[in-house]
């Protein structure tokens, strides 16, 4: 017998066996993703009707290029100003979250 005699059905020293998912666990994960992105879809639609957001990608300082055939926007100002407003909310909740 030699050092390089190893059952392939048997899991090597450092990993544990991984069981193969269920039927069960895939369908709940699907329906959570669908529920999820139903969610987020209803969000969009919610913002879409906010009266001034239609304005957000048509500042002054986002550049739009466009030649007969190529067309590129890069939305800079709107991408900055939606980053603070995301950091505000984002460290709002976490302060409420975190309240003794």
């Amino acid at each position: 017998m030699t050092d390089f005699d190893v059952n392939p059905d048997s899991p090597s020293e450092g990993s544990p066996k991984r069981k193969p998912m269920s039927l069960d666990s895939i369908g709940g994960l699907l329906v959570v993703a669908g529920l999820g992105i139903a969610a987020l879809g209803g969000v969009l639609l919610l913002i879409s009707r906010v009266p001034g957001l239609n304005q957000l990608f048509n500042l002054p300082g986002d550049i739009r290029i466009q030649t007969e055939n190529v067309s590129c926007f890069f939305p800079i100002v709107s991408m900055i100003i939606l980053s603070v407003l995301l950091t505000i909310i984002a460290n709002v909740i976490i302060r409420l979250i975190n309240r003794p």
